[in-house]
């Protein structure tokens, strides 16, 4: 029973690994942020529009899934830019940000409390989660 018991304890300190993807959407030399609600986790950050990847979802499905919930738009999505991980605690996120360049539908804030286009040298200066920051280091934004 012992050894059960300290067997057992390796899996409690272990990272719990999500999937998830986001989406740089330009608009001529603007890249557009969503503010993070209240009630969320991270809340009043600015993020990348995206989300989690569902079971059975490839990358690019998830992520032209969560543009069409979070967004309102039928997004074509491009190649992948950025592939990370980050932890928060004891939850890790392998982050995958995939380019948009084209899309259907007005966008529409439907998740976000705020969406605006920033210029590449504004998004430094956001508030935004610690996984975002890694992505804009990798890609000299």
């Amino acid at each position: 029973m012992a050894a059960e018991t300290k067997n057992n304890k390796h899996l409690k300190k272990r990272t719990t690994w999500l999937g998830v993807v986001a989406g740089v959407i330009r608009k001529e030399d603007k890249i557009l942020l969503g503010l993070r609600p209240a009630g969320s986790s991270l809340p009043d950050l600015w993020e990348f529009p995206g989300g989690k990847i569902e079971l059975g979802e490839s990358p690019p499905e998830a992520l032209k899934r969560e543009l069409q919930e979070e967004l309102g738009i039928d997004a074509e999505i491009g190649k992948l830019i950025y592939a990370g991980t980050h932890t928060y605690g004891k939850n890790g996120i392998i982050l995958l940000f995939y380019e948009v360049k084209y899309w259907k539908g007005p966008i529409t804030p439907k998740h976000h409390t705020d969406l605006k286009w920033y210029e590449p040298d504004e998004i430094k200066e956001l508030s935004l989660p610690e996984a975002n920051k890694k992505m804009l280091k990798e890609l000299g934004l």
